[in-house]
């Protein structure tokens, strides 16, 4: 986090230092990302047999995203909002890890390398496109209120009978939707479309962008990823 502490010492309004700064969150979730999928097998077995841990740790994500999200002060008070941050991204690799844990590894790598290249093309997309995502807060939202419905239909029909390609179609669209809220977060963040995000608000927009790949990868896994033996 020395990274986006130093950041915030230039000029914000510099585009060249919103773009160091979002390849930056990107590289650094990726990273630690890899890690929790190198896990050995006897720490995945640790990580299987301790749910209390999971949960301990979804317990502090919820917290600290519900105090960073809803509260303006703490993420934007330092150091309390690096804290909040360390503590968010140290709870959410944790779960990363529990929902890896179950996969072989080898799928789990693949999975990552194409959420890398997601993220990577997204970016890319995101600089040089005219194209303002921005704008499109009403297809997001409508699209998150079908992935919702379906979701629920998905709760009740599944347990009673799994259905392979309406469970992949459904990761397929949710990694679709979070794909495009990546790109929304990053021209967002960009600030030269029609919503920019405020020079104080960048520990929100790293929340954001942690989320946002952290759901592209669930769902590639849950389309690729290869259950353990």
């Amino acid at each position: 986090y020395n990274d986006v502490e130093m950041l915030t010492e230039f000029t914000w309004d510099d585009r060249n230092i919103r773009r160091v700064f979002i390849r930056k969150v990107s590289k650094s979730f990726i990273n630690k990302t890899a890690i929790n999928v190198s896990f050995s097998d006897p720490v995945k077995e640790y990580i299987q047999s301790n749910p209390g841990w999971y949960w301990a740790s979804y317990v502090v994500f919820f917290v600290t995203y519900l105090t960073l999200s809803c509260c303006s002060a703490p993420r934007r008070q330092f150091p309390w909002n690096l804290i909040l941050l360390a503590v968010f991204t140290l709870s959410l690799s944790y779960m990363t890890g529990m929902l890896s844990s179950f996969y072989n590894t080898k799928s789990v790598v693949m999975c990552l390398g194409i959420t890398a290249a997601v993220c990577l093309l997204v970016t890319v997309f995101s600089f040089q496109t005219k194209f303002d995502v921005t704008s499109c807060q009403g297809v997001l939202f409508v699209f998150c209120m079908v992935m919702f419905i379906s979701g629920l239909v998905l709760a009740v029909v599944l347990p009673f009978q799994y259905v392979p390609w309406l469970d992949a179609t459904y990761a397929a669209l949710g990694a679709i939707l979070f794909t495009m809220f990546l790109a929304f977060d990053t021209q967002l963040l960009m600030g030269n479309k029609r919503y920019t995000m405020s020079p104080e608000e960048y520990v929100f927009a790293t929340l954001n962008i942690y989320l946002d790949i952290i759901y592209i990868f669930s769902f590639f896994l849950q389309m690729f990823g290869t259950e353990r033996d």
